[in-house]
């Protein structure tokens, strides 16, 4: 089994079987993101996907979850999708969850019967990158989806009866935007309602054109103290019961971790207590 390119997946795959489905991002344009950029982008042939997981299935049940990968698994053909679905369920009866990343794109394009025959034949849960929620922002990072499409997505997703885990970051508008980003982002997760949710914090790139906004000054990073204000501002708006949140990325100044909304005092109150005390996590433990 070979890998192509830059391989990323969700902290929560660590332990997980991850197979490429496609090489690289399909939109990959997205001003602050590093992760595709010098993958090109191609959907690999389906016979040799479905050589991988049979090649792996000599590992007996040591997996335990299989996450599709690269960026957006869900660009492939639903009838290519659904073949490796039950190519998983032949050799990997033990499999306890599938997973993939997917765009809000990706899930508009496709019908709500062709989500739900997914569904059906295995894929369990959608990570999908809101970013933010803040409709001028989303234009100038260049994310091609609006707040509407976002809603709409995952509408469907939870229609088909997928399990959703969206991530957003904090400073992702800069200095200038870190009220809309937080308010903006707020409305979005209130109306979606994910069932997971990851924070992270935003971080500049050299291999992207936000770097050169910050370098010419047209972009102001926020420091500690003004990352959890926003996020704070976040918490004080957001209303998505049930939803679990996370800021356990290794991008945080905190890790935080609660269900909204009953334990947004307790989030709130940690946060507090940090910028008093201005007891940050290091750069060293946040990946510097």
């Amino acid at each position: 089994m070979q890998y192509y390119g830059n391989v990323f997946r969700p902290p929560s795959e660590a332990r997980s079987l991850i197979i490429q489905a496609t090489v690289g991002c399909s939109h990959n344009k997205c001003t602050f993101c590093y992760m595709y950029r010098e993958d090109d982008f191609r959907i690999r042939k389906l016979e040799d996907i479905k050589k991988d997981l049979v090649e792996m299935s000599s590992y007996g049940d040591y997996f335990k979850r299989i996450f599709l990968a690269d960026g957006d698994a869900l660009v492939l053909k639903t009838e290519d999708l659904v073949e490796i679905l039950k190519t998983i369920k032949e050799y990997y009866p033990h499999v306890e969850r599938v997973s993939s990343y997917a765009t809000a794109q990706d899930i508009n394009r496709k019908s709500l019967e062709e989500l739900k025959e997914l569904r059906e034949n295995g894929l369990e849960m959608l990570y999908i990158g809101f970013e933010t929620g803040d409709p001028d922002l989303l234009v100038k990072i260049n994310k091609n989806i609006t707040f509407e499409e976002y809603v709409t997505a995952m509408d469907k997703a939870k229609k088909a009866g997928f399990k959703t885990s969206v991530t957003i970051i904090a400073g992702l508008g800069g200095v200038d935007g870190m009220r809309e980003n937080a308010i903006g982002t707020a409305k979005l997760v209130s109306e979606t309602k994910p069932d997971f949710l990851g924070y992270l914090t935003m971080r500049i790139y050299k291999n992207t054109p936000l770097y050169e906004d910050y370098v010419s000054g047209k972009f102001i990073m926020p420091d500690a103290e003004e990352i959890l204000e926003e996020m704070k501002i976040f918490l004080e708006h957001v209303d998505s019961e049930g939803t679990v949140f996370r800021s356990n990325h290794a991008s945080n100044y905190l890790l935080l971790a609660g269900t909204l909304n009953e334990d947004r005092e307790d989030l709130i109150e940690a946060i507090d207590k940090t910028l008093k005390k201005k007891s940050f996590r290091p750069d060293v433990l946040r990946g510097f």
